[in-house]
């Protein structure tokens, strides 16, 4: 039985206006990837919930069983929620990228299926309607766009 679920939003992501570029894994320039300061933080990610002392620094945190990422698509081609977590999941085993951006009711029954602790990587645009689907009548209706650093 899943005990907690965790969500949050990929990474920083590119913003050309102000000269900040998407890289790939390999410094290639990717749109569609994460910023610098993404790759820096999907790295830090690791660490938060996978400590090297076995024991997160927050207690509401908890090493996840399961990690799900959504699945880049024709209409969100965005790597940005698997990169966030894809040093995370190297220490673990893995990430589950079955479901993608719309697909969030079937994302929750999985989720929900699961055993352990969750950790959800997902669009900042969608991530309302995960929590509201996961039964949290007063989950906030909009995810603040700035913000990559809120679990």
């Amino acid at each position: 039985m899943t005990r907690k679920i965790m969500v949050i939003r990929h990474a920083e992501k590119p913003d050309p206006a102000h000269g900040v570029l998407g890289v790939d894994e390999t410094g290639r320039e990717d749109a569609e990837d994460l910023s610098v300061a993404g790759w820096q933080r999907a790295g830090a990610l690791a660490r938060f919930f996978v400590p090297i002392d076995q024991r997160p620094a927050d207690a509401v945190i908890e090493t996840p069983a399961s990690i799900f990422a959504s699945k880049a698509i024709d209409a969100s081609k965005s790597l940005r929620p698997q990169h966030t977590v894809a040093p995370t999941a190297a220490l673990l085993n893995g990430t589950d990228t079955r479901f993608s951006e719309g697909h969030e009711d079937e994302l929750v029954k999985a989720v929900l299926d699961g055993a352990g602790a969750v950790l959800i990587s997902w669009h900042h645009e969608a991530i309302p309607k995960i929590v509201t689907l996961l039964g949290y009548a007063t989950a906030p209706q909009k995810w603040d766009k700035t913000r990559f650093d809120v679990v």
